[in-house]
């Protein structure tokens, strides 16, 4: 059995001196600069209706999805009646 070589891998010359140039990152606005759909406001409203709704069933589990369509129907029931 021959010993190990503890040798590191060998390095191309010069690669030490290359370096990538870092690539300009644009800021990101805000989240509460950026224009709010009206479809993105309806959700909010409905997502914010089927919390109070969970709240008032006593936040008991298993019924996300009674609560979210009862919101819908209180939401999208009255915007279409409008």
């Amino acid at each position: 059995m021959q010993p190990r070589s503890t040798k590191e891998p060998s390095r191309r010359k010069g690669s030490e001196s290359f370096q990538r140039p870092e690539p300009a990152v644009a800021e990101k606005e805000p989240v509460h600069s950026q224009p709010v759909s009206p479809r993105d406001d309806v959700q909010v409203r409905i997502a914010n209706r089927a919390y109070e709704l969970h709240g008032e069933r006593g936040h008991r589990q298993g019924y996300a999805l009674d609560d979210w369509l009862e919101a819908e129907r209180e939401i999208l029931g009255l915007e279409c009646n409008a």
